[in-house]
């Protein structure tokens, strides 16, 4: 990585984003409703080798992750992987799909996490059987969108906090191992079983692996952020790494603990899985409500973040021509305040219209894994362009690799047919979005 020798880009976002907050972002952001709430479903497919799949999918993100650091510090404005695909094609139809693909897995995302916040925590926390997820959940994201309204500072000052509760949070599961090492119990074995024989070990690694690389996105998310930092070159490489290694690393001990703490069945049936390491691993401690507590908070900043990087998505492509101007608009306080609220607005119907939630964080995955496939390949198409500054440099074999293992992650046999489908109305959602814009702008050119 070089330093940049030329002077920030004009913008009219407020650049009050650090490096330190940077590193907190990103960490706050991949630390949150995944390992909180799917390291049984992870288990369901992987067995007790739970960790092995969030191994895997670490590896995914890492690779991926060069990608964008070659990008982000090449181009340090909003818009992210959209920004990059229209550099590298010029095609307006194919940077408005990746543009709404990015949007609408920010949403499901978002959505995913607000109905996990009226789940198995929020009865841990409050003693309330069969609590109205999908009320809780609405009430969560307009929470979240009041937040984003407020401003881009004060949502990082947010977001700091609650990462520093949802780390001790995990730090907290993995002294929970140690605990039942030191005393004896446990079962560090179960975390060794695969699921299946032979080449079912492999498939089963693999669907697992799907699954929990929905805990590892939000890397990405920052790239949207590139004209809010103080200075992006400098700053995104260190934050990006850093924040993406300490969570892998604290990924691999919960998965640990999680697998030789609890029966896989247990973990498997609970939509809060660390409660239920709590409960098992330290029966005597009364930590119920306080873990619920905190992993509610922590499936929130899920929420925050993704609707965070949403909106700023939709501003910057607006800013680009590939969206309506209207979606450029900023409020009083600076903030896109359109976007925030169509975003709001989405993740609410969905959170209402889809029949099996858990569908959504899959949705996530296998979306995102789709624009990852084509950030890999921008990056290595835009290798011709040259510009006046200097910027990080990615080894291309990494980026072929990551293009190579995004398109395996593609295949239908690591997902069940609904994702896919529900990621199919989606696109087409944003296919006839397209379409409409198409036909206004042409309208009014004339």
């Amino acid at each position: 990585m070089t330093t940049a020798t030329e002077p920030r880009e004009p913008t009219e976002l407020r650049r009050v984003i650090s490096r330190p907050v940077l590193t907190f972002f990103i960490l706050g952001d991949v630390l949150g409703a995944g390992i909180y709430s799917l390291t049984g479903e992870v288990g369901a497919d992987s067995g007790g080798a739970i960790w092995a799949s969030f191994l895997i999918a670490f590896a995914l993100a890492f690779l991926t992750a060069f990608a964008y650091l070659e990008l982000v510090t090449k181009y340090p404005q909003a818009a992210g992987a959209a920004l990059y695909v229209d550099r590298a094609f010029g095609i307006r139809a194919l940077s408005f799909m990746v543009t709404f693909a990015v949007m609408a897995s920010g949403v499901t995302s978002a959505a995913f996490a607000a109905s996990r916040v009226g789940g198995r925590y929020f009865t841990g926390l409050t003693g309330v059987e069969n609590p109205p997820a999908v009320l809780i959940g609405i009430a969560a994201i307009l929470l979240v969108a009041a937040v984003n309204l407020w401003g881009v500072a004060e949502s990082m000052r947010v977001n700091v906090a609650i990462t520093c509760i949802e780390l001790a949070g995990l730090l907290f599961i993995i002294g929970v191992g140690g605990w039942v090492l030191a005393t004896g119990g446990g079962d560090p074995g179960a975390a060794f079983e695969f699921s299946g024989t032979g080449f079912g070990v492999v498939t089963g690694l693999l669907a697992g692996a799907a699954t929990a690389f929905y805990a590892f996105i939000g890397f990405e998310d920052s790239a949207n952020l590139a004209e809010e930092v103080t200075e992006p070159r400098k700053c995104f490489p260190p934050a990006l790494v850093t924040g993406l290694v300490l969570a892998g690393v604290v990924y691999l001990l919960v998965a640990f603990t999680a697998a030789m703490t609890v029966p896989l069945d247990t973990l498997v049936e609970s939509s809060g899985p660390l409660l239920e390491v709590v409960r098992t691993g330290v029966p005597d401690l009364p930590a119920d409500r306080v873990f619920s507590a905190v992993s509610i908070i922590a499936v929130s900043n899920t929420m925050l973040i993704n609707m965070l990087m949403a909106s700023r998505l939709l501003y910057g492509m607006a800013n680009r021509g590939v969206l309506p101007p209207m979606f450029g608009r900023l409020g009083a306080r600076r903030t896109p305040w359109v976007a925030i609220a169509f975003t709001t607005a989405a993740a609410i119907l969905l959170l209402i219209a889809v029949d099996d939630l858990g569908d959504l964080s899959d949705t996530t995955v296998l979306l995102l894994t789709g624009v990852f496939l084509a950030v890999n390949v921008s990056a290595l198409v835009l290798r011709r362009d040259t510009v006046a500054h200097d910027h990080f440099r990615a080894p291309t074999v990494v980026l072929v690799l990551g293009a190579l293992v995004s398109a395996i992650f593609l295949l239908p046999m690591v997902r069940d047919a609904g994702v896919y489908l529900l990621a199919f109305w989606l696109l087409l959602g944003g296919a006839a979005l397209w379409a409409i814009n198409w036909a206004v702008t042409r309208s009014t050119a004339r």
